[in-house]
């Protein structure tokens, strides 16, 4: 098509109305999104109650978050690789439902060992269903309504940490692990009615192939999204992992008042996505910089002015800030580094950042476990440093 033919076009295309139920299977999307990343994280907030009931510490217990992390990080680019043709509403279908039953296999867990083979089930749900989702939300709605639905699909992951992970550590608190483990499978029985009521068929377009994710490790730009992606992710997590335990033994903060802080720092976290998206558009480099800095200063300084209820609060505040700038900003690094492949590329970052996660979780652990509380601090510190070497360097980038 010319430009003249697409320009013609354009108008006609930006007055066709969505049907209402297209915006509904993508909301259903969304809820997905919702729902995963919510199951992704829920350990953090109920680490000391998993460890104290299956009897292991909380820097094993943190392996809760290792392990599908690593699955996920395998998962994301494989998966679809896997699945070659099949139907896309199927196969999401599938994953939703494999992470209900993942969810009650880890409820009702007698021990440690089972609960981390159902959490094995979840990483691959998690990267399965992160590879796709955007794709699959994007092909129910015409191009003029592309970015909206894009933003909806992913304002579900947003969502989770403001409502899904602290709501989750609140019932917990409130009854037991198990119970917010089984609330999150409920709602995805939810979630699995409505993908089926709301989505059509969806066939695959063309069958993803390995070489195309391999062709963008060649691209430099890609290379040095994806390092950055990785040191941001790994240092918060191996910190934020371990927040209840450093709130709590740390900052003397209540056990029961978490849940209510994690409520605070998802809402610092979406004002942090809103600022990191307004600076993006001047600049993506220094806004990554700013992001990278900001945290690694807030984790550093932690041991020092967090030491007391007020300091621990503020602190956790400014983190949840910077946090919240971490997805947007390395997704649109990533975007800008490969326009032309934009899949493959984003499918790559999705597994550095699962991957990322499991690593931060794994050696916050080891920190936790062999050294000192407070250490996860200064490992996660170091490590987001090595986001502004990297992002420092590519000066090429995102002016």
């Amino acid at each position: 098509m010319t430009t003249s033919q697409a320009a013609t076009l354009a108008p006609a295309e930006a007055a066709q109305k969505v049907p209402l139920r297209r915006w509904l299977g993508v909301g259903a999307v969304a809820s997905g999104t919702f729902a995963m990343v919510t199951l992704e994280q829920l350990p953090v907030g109920l680490l000391s109650s998993v460890g104290s009931d299956l009897h292991v510490s909380e820097g094993v217990a943190g392996l809760m978050v290792t392990v599908p992390g690593l699955v996920a990080s395998a998962a994301a680019p494989l998966l679809p690789v896997a699945i070659r043709r099949l139907d896309r509403r199927h196969v999401l279908i599938g994953l939703i439902s494999l992470m209900v039953v993942a969810n009650v296999l880890t409820a009702l867990a007698p021990n440690f060992a089972t609960l981390l083979a159902a959490r094995f089930l979840v990483g691959v749900g998690i990267g399965g269903f992160w590879a796709m989702a955007a794709g699959i939300a994007v092909r129910l709605v015409p191009s003029h309504a592309v970015p909206k639905a894009t933003a909806l699909t992913f304002g579900g992951a947003t969502a989770a940490n403001v409502l899904g992970i602290p709501a989750g550590t609140l019932i917990g608190s409130l009854t037991s692990w198990r119970v917010a483990f089984v609330s999150v499978a409920v709602l995805g029985l939810v979630i699995v009615v409505a993908l089926v009521a709301l989505l059509p068929s969806l066939p695959a377009d063309d069958a993803v192939r390995l070489r195309a994710l391999a062709a963008q490790l060649r691209v430099p730009a890609v290379r040095t999204g994806i390092l950055a992606t990785f040191f941001l992710v790994s240092g918060n997590f191996a910190a934020f992992t371990f927040v209840n335990p450093l709130l709590r033994d740390l900052s003397g903060l209540p056990k029961d008042a978490v849940g209510g802080l994690l409520l605070l720092f998802g809402a610092a976290g979406i004002a942090g996505n809103f600022l990191a998206g307004m600076l993006l558009s001047r600049n993506v480099r220094r806004t990554i910089l700013a992001v990278s800095l900001t945290l690694a200063a807030v984790l550093a300084l932690f041991p020092l002015l967090g030491a007391n209820p007020a300091g621990g609060v503020a602190l956790l505040l400014v983190w949840g800030l910077a946090f919240g700038g971490i997805p947007v900003s390395v997704q649109t690094w990533i975007l800008r580094s490969a326009p032309d492949a934009a899949e493959a590329a984003t499918a790559l970052n999705t597994s550095l950042f699962n991957l990322a996660i499991a690593l931060g979780a794994l050696f916050g652990g080891l920190v936790v476990d062999h050294l000192a509380l407070r250490g996860v601090l200064w490992l996660g510190a170091a490590l987001i440093l090595g986001t502004t070497v990297a992002i420092a360097r590519a000066r090429d980038q995102g002016r």
